[in-house]
C-alpha cells in the first residue's frame, strides 16, 4: 500500500468510526432500522448491511426486511416523501455522518473543491451582489459566508443536521450573521422566514405567480457524490430549484455537470483485490473443516453463499482511488451530461435508464487501446485493462438552457472543478470497477472495449446505486479500421457493481 494509500484509509477509517457512534446513537433513540457507514475504507468498502446487488433481492422479499429499506414508498428519497420512520432511517443511513465535524474537515481540505467554490463565488462578486442566495446543504456555513462577503443581501444557509450549530458560530465569527441565516431542516420542508418578505421586498418573476415561493437569484450547493450521483442530493437540489429559484434570471452553482469513463491499467490493486477475496475462501474452508472435526458440525452446505457474499465484497464492488492518468488506456468518454437549470428527478435516478424504469438499453462506450511496442517510447506494450474508473467534472458558467440563456446574468469568470486523474488528490477520487480477469493488451494490436453502462438506484436505497456493464473485448491489427482484421473476440460478459 502507497503513502497516498496509507493516508486515504486512516481518513475514512476514522470517519467510519465516527459515522458508526453516529448510526447507534440515532437507532437507540429513534428506534429505526440498522445502517451502516457510507463510507469507502481502503482496498475494502463498509458493507451495506442492505445488500445492494443480487443477493440483496432475496433479503428484502420478506415484510421484516421492509425496515432495511432507505426509500419511501413511492420510491423516492425519504426527505421528500417519506414518512417518520422513513426519514429516521434516512438520517443515521445518509445525514447523521455530516454532523460530524471530521467529515465536514474533510471536504474542507480538499483544495481542489474550496479553490472551485471560492473561485465561483468571489471571483463573480457583481453576481452575488444585492442578491438572495440559498445554500443546500451548508454543512459547515463555508459557501454561505463566502456568498455574504462577495455582497449577497440575504444568503439561506440550510442544513439538515445539528452541523446547522456549527454553521452558526462560524457565521457569527465571520461578521455575517446579519445576511446569513441558517434554516436547520430538509430544503424540501422549510419555508422562508415569513419577516424577509417585507423587509428584503422578496419578489417573484413578473410572469410568476405573486404567490410564487421562487425569489432565490443564486442557489448553491456541493451536492455531488461519488461518481457524481451517490447520495441522491441531486433530487434535494432539484426540488429546492423547483420551490425557490427565479425561473429565468436564477442562477445554479455549479450550473453544468459531466460524467466520464474510461479503461484503466490497475492491475495491482485489481489483484491484491482477487487476493483478499481468495484469502477470505481459504479462512472459510478451513473454518468448516475445523467446526467439522471439532465440533461435529458440517458447515460446507453455507459455502456457497458465503463465496456469494465475499465476491460481491471484494469482487463486484467499487472501489475508490486516486489514480495517475499513466493509468488512463484511452481517453475517457461522456456517459452523461446535466444542465442543472433544467434537469430532473428522473435524471438523478441514474445513467442509460428508460423513462420511469429501474433499467435500460445504457449508455455506449467503444475504447480502442493501443499495444505498441517498447522501443517507441509510447503506448502500452505489456499492459492489460484491469478495469474502469468513472469521475465527473463540475462548471460553474452562464446559463445555457432556451429560458435562461438571454434573461439571466452572465456569469463573467466561469469556474470548473474536475475530480480525474489529472487533478491528484479530491475526496471524491475516481471509482474503480476491476474486472475479474484482465484483458491483455498486445504490441502492434489494437485491443477495442466495446458495450454499454447503465447506472440504477438500488432496490433497497434510494441514495445508493448498481452500475452494468455489458461489453465484448476483441484485437485486431494495428492501424486497421474497427470492424477489420479482426484476430480475437470475447465472449459477451455481463458485470453488476454495487458502489457502497
Amino acid at each position: 500500500m502507497n503513502s497516498t494509500a496509507r493516508v486515504k484509509l486512516a481518513r475514512t477509517n476514522k470517519s467510519s468510526f465516527l459515522s458508526l457512534i453516529c448510526v447507534i446513537a440515532r437507532l437507540s433513540s429513534a428506534h429505526s432500522a440498522f445502517a451502516t457507514s457510507k463510507f469507502q475504507v481502503g482496498h475494502r468498502q463498509v458493507h451495506q448491511i442492505q445488500m445492494s446487488s443480487s443477493t440483496a433481492s432475496s433479503s428484502a422479499s420478506t415484510a421484516g426486511d421492509a425496515a432495511f429499506i432507505n426509500k419511501s414508498p413511492t420510491n423516492n428519497i425519504p426527505t421528500f416523501d417519506g414518512d417518520e420512520k422513513a426519514k429516521a432511517t434516512d438520517f443515521a443511513n445518509y445525514f447523521c455522518a455530516y454532523s460530524q465535524l471530521y467529515h465536514q474537515k474533510q471536504m474542507l481540505t480538499d483544495h481542489n473543491r474550496m479553490a472551485a467554490y471560492h473561485s465561483a463565488i468571489c471571483g463573480n462578486a457583481d453576481l452575488f451582489k444585492d442578491k438572495i442566495v440559498m445554500d443546500v446543504g451548508t454543512g459547515s456555513g463555508i459557501l454561505a459566508v463566502w456568498a455574504a462577503q462577495a455582497g449577497a443581501r440575504r444568503v439561506y444557509a440550510v442544513e439538515y443536521t445539528d452541523m446547522a450549530k456549527h454553521a452558526r458560530r462560524v457565521v457569527e465569527a465571520n461578521g455575517v450573521a446579519h445576511i446569513v441565516t441558517v434554516i436547520q431542516g430538509a430544503v424540501e420542508d422549510i419555508i422562508l422566514p415569513k419577516s424577509d418578505w417585507e423587509e428584503l421586498g422578496l419578489t417573484p418573476e413578473p410572469n410568476d405567480s405573486p404567490s410564487s415561493t421562487r425569489v432565490v437569484d443564486i442557489i448553491l450547493s456541493e451536492w455531488m457524490g461519488y461518481f457524481l450521483l451517490r447520495e441522491s442530493m441531486l433530487d434535494s437540489l432539484v426540488r429546492a430549484r423547483d420551490t425557490f429559484l427565479k425561473p429565468t434570471t436564477g442562477i445554479m452553482m455549479p450550473s453544468h455537470a459531466t460524467m466520464l469513463l474510461a479503461p484503466i491499467f490497475d492491475e495491482e490493486e485489481r489483484r491484491a483485490q482477487h487476493n483478499e477475496y481468495a484469502a477470505a475462501m481459504e479462512d472459510w474452508k478451513e473454518f468448516a473443516q475445523t467446526t467439522q472435526n471439532v465440533y461435529g458440525v458440517d458447515m460446507s452446505v453455507l459455502e456457497n453463499d458465503f463465496d456469494r457474499e465475499q465476491k460481491e465484497y471484494y469482487v463486484l464492488s467499487s472501489r475508490w482511488a486516486e489514480l495517475g492518468t499513466g493509468c488512463l488506456l484511452a481517453a475517457p468518454c461522456v456517459v452523461k451530461e446535466l444542465d442543472m437549470h433544467v434537469c430532473t428527478v428522473e435524471d438523478a435516478r441514474g445513467v442509460g435508464l428508460a423513462m420511469g424504469q429501474d433499467e435500460g438499453s445504457g449508455v455506449p462506450f467503444d475504447f480502442d487501446i493501443e499495444g505498441r511496442r517498447h522501443d517507441d517510447g509510447h503506448g502500452m506494450a505489456g499492459s492489460s485493462v484491469s478495469g474502469f474508473a468513472g469521475w465527473f467534472t463540475v462548471d460553474f458558467k452562464s446559463r445555457s438552457d432556451d429560458a435562461g440563456r438571454d434573461a439571466a446574468p452572465q456569469v463573467p469568470n466561469p469556474a470548473y472543478l474536475s475530480t480525474g486523474p489529472e487533478m491528484g488528490y479530491t475526496h471524491w477520487g475516481q471509482q474503480v470497477f476491476h474486472l475479474p480477469a484482465a484483458i491483455p493488451v498486445l504490441a502492434d494490436q489494437t485491443t477495442r472495449i466495446q458495450g454499454t453502462m447503465e447506472m440504477m438506484r438500488t432496490k433497497e436505497s434510494a441514495r445508493l446505486y448498481n452500475v452494468r456493464y455489458r461489453f465484448t473485448s476483441s484485437r485486431r491489427k494495428a492501424g486497421t479500421a474497427k470492424d477489420e482484421g479482426i484476430l480475437m473476440k470475447g465472449e459477451p460478459m455481463e458485470l453488476v457493481y454495487q458502489i457502497p
